[in-house]
């Protein structure tokens, strides 16, 4: 049986009487894939809030990695846990090199002081230099990253947080803004870091849902693809299968 990195069992979240996440239930394998989907509103960024800590639920359970209860850990110890997060903008240190930027963030996981007292190896070095070519950034390792175009930063981004090595990656909404190109080339990112790390993908660009979810899971059948909708799950399966279902057409497909 495939492992599951994350289970949320029944989370609900209410905000001055509304209510973001409704018995929310949701399941990730390892190495899994995921996209999910939904309106505005459907309570996307809320379940990301409630996974790395930044949000308390009302009831329910999260569990990371079968034992670990995110509900009893602070944001800092959930990253330290293995899980990353990646907002919808780019979030880089603007004046430093791309280089800079994914060596302050390999030094990050060790902690201050040894960060305070680290020397650059060659392991250091070449770790590094593999992070460049992966997310194909390897010409601008010299470059300012404010240079960079809105793409480059969240390729950047992206790889200071592979730096950390996280077991699960929530990405919102990584193709906002980008080119056609761009979107294409992230695509070919994520999926290569199937089946070495879980992913959560948020994202309301459907030909990029597509791409993603065009292969096969570990398990042989189709990737899911999960539909949220007034704080639930409304439906999950392969993509065809949930754009073919009436209820959302209705909700989301059809507007």
């Amino acid at each position: 049986m495939t492992a599951v990195i994350l289970q949320l069992d029944a989370i609900g979240v209410s905000f001055d009487g509304f209510r973001a996440l409704n018995a929310l239930s949701l399941s990730i394998d390892a190495g899994e894939l995921r996209c999910v989907i939904g309106p505005n509103g459907a309570g996307k960024t809320t379940m990301m809030d409630v996974i790395t800590g930044k949000t308390r639920p009302d009831t329910g359970k999260a569990w990371f990695g079968g034992d670990v209860d995110l509900l009893r850990l602070r944001e800092p110890q959930i990253a330290q846990a293995g899980i990353g997060r990646k907002f919808q903008k780019p979030t880089v240190y603007e004046q430093l090199s791309v280089w800079e930027n994914l060596e302050l963030s390999q030094r990050g996981e060790r902690g201050v002081l040894a960060a305070m007292f680290a020397r650059r190896d060659s392991a250091q070095a070449d770790r590094i230099a593999a992070m460049l070519e992966q997310v194909r950034l390897q010409p601008l390792a010299g470059a300012r990253a404010g240079t960079l175009s809105h793409g480059q930063k969240q390729w950047l981004e992206i790889g200071m947080l592979l730096m950390q090595e996280p077991q699960l990656l929530l990405l919102d909404e990584p193709v906002a803004g980008m080119t056609d190109e761009e979107t294409e080339r992230t695509a070919e990112l994520f999926l290569s870091l199937v089946g070495k790390h879980s992913l959560m993908v948020v994202e309301h660009d459907m030909q990029f849902v597509a791409t993603l979810a065009a292969g096969q899971g570990g398990d042989g059948q189709r990737r899911k693809v999960t539909v949220l909708h007034e704080g639930r799950v409304l439906a999950e399966g392969p993509l065809e299968q949930v754009q073919a279902d009436p209820r959302v057409i209705e909700v989301y497909l059809g507007r």
